[in-house]
């Protein structure tokens, strides 16, 4: 074995292939990230077609200020 090259696991990737290799996965990621918006563009569009409805609350007795204290002593 010669010493003079350099001793590696896997082959030394040119630089063109690895720009090629980041474009495929830059391009991977966008694909994803649209197809992620528009299922979030979907379930806006259906839960704007739906009205608003108040939720009704459960008033504790305690939770009402008297009419006569004021909160200072």
């Amino acid at each position: 074995m010669d010493d003079s090259e350099p001793k590696s696991a896997g082959r030394i990737e040119p630089a063109s292939d690895l720009l090629e290799i980041a474009a495929q996965c830059a391009v991977s990621n966008l694909l994803d990230v649209a197809a992620q918006l528009a299922g979030l563009a979907e379930d806006l569009k259906a839960l704007s077609s739906r009205p608003i409805e108040p939720r009704p609350t459960l008033a504790e007795p305690d939770d009402q200020p008297e009419s006569g204290f004021s909160g200072i002593i």
